[in-house]
């Protein structure tokens, strides 16, 4: 199959963009590993060399079996005459987008998600087993992580809420994200140290899997609505059980074998003192068995493979067809 993909930032997405742009980046190496054709449109370009089997392009050429256009804004119309998806990682009431725009072939990332646009098309998030550390050996202390400034891990991603687990339990607090901003970066310090916790800032990389992989847990109190929620993956897969909210998407993503979705701050109690009873090894098998960026490109295909056969597309003798030149 012949793919056009592309994306809204500069490659690698983990050191230039948001999530969703590092999950992109995995279904291109992903689908070039199950041996299609991906040409990759980075909106940003690329500082370093693309996985083995993709292939950077800065338009669409014509001849590709599917469009997977993820660089344009919600609100610009796509209508290319060849078949055409579209990733969706938040809510479009998040975006500015009303959901009764939702668009037929628009992917979400959870059913959760689709559901409440009236679809069934999703597929989940994946992640790369190698860029984390597997260990069944837990140090004491539980994460936090939330990309964004203060307000929002406060009262969005329930940052205020993780203090208070961690104080009532006895187990330090460590918080990773920020904005990577001066100023930002020492409001979140100032706010850990009145709540007896440690600001990391961001980590990338060696230092971020070893964070995941030596935490007790992932506290992932979140009030949002949640799509999907990366941490979640990231935390299974080192061995790391998750205490979270029952928000969202999540219940979808997390059972009693490896973590726990609550409701209320006597659920948290609860979960924190059942953390002992989730082995680590099961923690990793889920992630392994759904949230494998492999998983993932496989999920892709088969919606690929569904939109291309509900659609007749012209073929023009110049061996192409026309697309929108908005597409390029």
């Amino acid at each position: 199959m012949r793919i056009y993909l592309s994306s809204g930032h500069k490659y690698p997405g983990w050191k230039y963009g948001v999530p969703s742009h590092s999950v992109h980046d995995l279904l291109a190496k992903g689908l070039a590993e199950l041996g299609h054709e991906v040409r990759y449109h980075l909106k940003e370009g690329c500082e370093t060399q693309l996985p083995e089997g993709v292939v950077p392009v800065s338009e669409v050429r014509g001849d590709e079996d599917i469009l997977h256009i993820n660089h344009l804004p919600l609100e610009v119309e796509r209508n290319p005459i060849l078949p055409w998806v579209h990733s969706v990682h938040s809510d479009l009431l998040y975006q500015g987008v009303a959901r009764e725009k939702a668009k037929p072939n628009y992917i979400y990332v959870s059913q959760t998600l689709a559901r409440i646009h009236q679809s069934d098309r999703y597929v989940w998030n994946g992640l790369d087993p190698a860029d984390f550390i597997y260990s069944e050996t837990k140090c004491d202390y539980f994460l936090f992580v939330c990309a964004g400034d203060v307000h929002k891990a406060l009262h969005v991603k329930g940052l205020d809420l993780a203090f208070r687990i961690a104080s009532d339990s006895g187990v330090r607090l460590k918080v990773a994200g920020g904005t990577g901003g001066q100023d930002e970066n020492a409001r979140f310090g100032d706010l850990c140290r009145a709540n007896g916790a440690i600001f990391l800032r961001m980590v990338h990389g060696k230092r971020k899997a070893e964070l995941f992989a030596g935490a007790k847990a992932l506290l992932f109190p979140t009030q949002a609505n949640e799509a999907f929620g990366l941490p979640i993956a990231e935390a299974l897969v080192s061995g790391t059980p998750v205490i979270a909210s029952d928000k969202g998407a999540i219940p979808e993503l997390l059972d009693r074998r490896v973590g726990f979705a609550c409701s209320d701050e006597s659920d948290y109690r609860a979960a924190v003192e059942n953390l002992k009873r989730i082995a680590p090894i099961e923690c990793r098998r889920v992630a392994l068995e759904r949230f494998h960026y492999l998983a993932m490109a496989q999920g892709y295909v088969a919606e690929y493979q569904k939109e291309i056969g509900s659609i007749q597309v012209p073929r023009t003798m110049a061996g192409g067809t026309t697309v929108n030149n908005e597409l390029t």
